[in-house]
């Protein structure tokens, strides 16, 4: 666990920039299209806070596949988990999200479709990958 906290602390401090990196885009663009023509020095000072801590969880999270000796499908379904409420809490929090059933199960069904959608890619290519050394390795 020291190990993986350890992990999980530098990478999310190395990525928590990437936050408002990723804000400063998405209110530029709200800006660009005339959809925000104005920014409350709160709203904005809220908005850098919650990204920049979605970033530092998002990227710390990723230690758990290093670290920790978890059955893989407990460690996708913890890393799944603790995105889920990461990104939920930030959209609720920021009012990106409306706080209703509909709203919210969609976004589930978007994050859960994305999440299996992104994992079955890494998975594919993982395995074709160690097909590839396997063989070579049978060659030797």
């Amino acid at each position: 666990m020291k190990k993986f906290l350890k992990e999980f602390l530098l990478r999310g401090l190395l990525c928590a920039a990437g936050g408002p990196v990723v804000l400063a885009i998405i209110y530029g663009i709200l800006g660009a299209t005339g959809t925000a023509e104005s920014l409350a020095p709160g709203e904005v000072c809220k908005g850098i806070l919650a990204i920049t801590a979605l970033a530092f969880v998002a990227a710390g999270m990723t230690a758990i596949y290093q670290t920790e000796q978890l059955p893989l499908p407990t460690m996708i379904l913890l890393h799944g988990g603790v995105l889920y409420i990461a990104y939920i809490l930030t959209y609720l929090i920021n009012g990106w999200l409306l706080n209703q059933l509909k709203p919210i199960l969609v976004f589930t069904g978007i994050f859960i479709g994305c999440y299996g959608a992104i994992w079955t890619v890494i998975y594919n290519i993982t395995r074709a990958k160690a097909k590839k050394i396997n063989e070579k390795l049978k060659e030797k």
